[in-house]
């Protein structure tokens, strides 16, 4: 008799399959390493099949490995329809969500908030993910991820969450070094934090041409926080979100009403888990926290968009 497999070996394959290595997925699932490792030699065991090549680069899905990968998100598909249309992960606010978020907009806007989701609804686990990186609601790696563009593709419910604002900030305790500055093509001569160009996640983050030609930073990080430390610091000039420096009193904004930029966070989640209680619920809390932080995203502008949506299927 050929031996059987269940759900657990299924999302175990998932998980390595876009993780692409073993140690990676089983951080993820927060199983242990040699769990996911006998659950994935079960599974080709039970199919007769080797299902991953193994590199010095990670796992690569065989043919078979890709033909099974297509089988299980479909199952993976019905199993959450399940949990959304029957039983109580319709109704009760538990279990975990994984929230992906910028390290700005996690650190700034969702940190100091979201135990007060969690005080209110007890069983409800949270896991935020704030990092420099695109985060896919697709390939599962977040429950609610938010962005700086909407997916073009997928089967996603894409909520627009506000606009913001960006400026040129500095030391305030270097302003005067400033004071000369009086049109933006002046800042080409000043120093500046920025990102690493061959590292920007996200071509919206590309800011240093839009504010002058002729900018070229002289210290640069992937992570907004430290550009923002070392411009505390007073490392140089960096640009960064309103929400994220006015409240410093270390920072002092250059040229407030002549250098500015305009982005927009978008909160992106899957179709197939937006109705289960714990995503929705998670979901709302933020778009509320956006709407009433409306002043520090736009400090002189307009409220955001709270409730715009858009549902695409690919």
């Amino acid at each position: 008799m050929q031996p059987s497999f269940d759900w657990d070996l299924l999302q175990s394959f998932l998980a390595i399959a876009r993780a692409g290595t073993l140690t990676e997925a089983a951080r993820r699932m927060g199983a242990d390493h040699s769990t996911l490792s006998r659950r994935l030699a079960a599974l080709e065991r039970a199919l007769e099949t080797k299902l991953f090549d193994r590199g010095s680069s990670g796992y690569a899905l065989t043919p078979d490995g890709l033909a099974l990968l297509r089988h299980a998100e479909t199952i993976e598909s019905t199993m959450l329809s399940i949990q959304s249309d029957v039983g109580t992960a319709r109704t009760e606010a538990s279990g975990v969500v994984r929230i992906g978020a910028p390290d700005g907009f996690g650190t700034a806007i969702l940190s100091p908030a979201i135990g007060r989701l969690q005080r209110d609804h007890p069983n409800l686990e949270i896991q935020l993910v704030a990092l420099p990186r695109n985060f896919s609601t697709s390939r599962r790696e977040a429950d609610i991820a938010i962005g700086l563009s909407s997916p073009d593709r997928g089967r996603l419910h894409v909520r627009r969450l506000t606009d913001y604002e960006l400026g040129v900030y500095a030391a305030a305790a270097q302003a005067p070094r400033w004071a000369g500055l009086a049109e933006p093509q002046d800042l080409a001569r000043a120093p500046f934090v920025s990102y690493i160009d061959d590292l920007i996640f996200a071509p919206e983050l590309d800011y240093l041409p839009a504010i002058a030609k002729g900018i070229r930073p002289r210290l640069t990080s992937s992570n907004l926080l430290a550009q923002k430390e070392a411009a505390a610091a007073g490392a140089g000039l960096c640009v960064l979100p309103c929400f994220l420096a006015d409240d410093d009193p270390r920072l002092t904004r250059i040229m407030p009403r002549r250098v500015a930029l305009t982005r927009t966070f978008y909160m992106v989640v899957h179709s197939d888990t937006r109705d289960l209680a714990r995503v929705r619920l998670t979901a709302d809390f933020i778009a509320e926290e956006v709407r009433r932080q409306a002043g520090r995203f736009l400090p002189a502008g307009p409220a955001p968009c709270g409730v715009a949506a858009a549902e695409r299927t690919a």
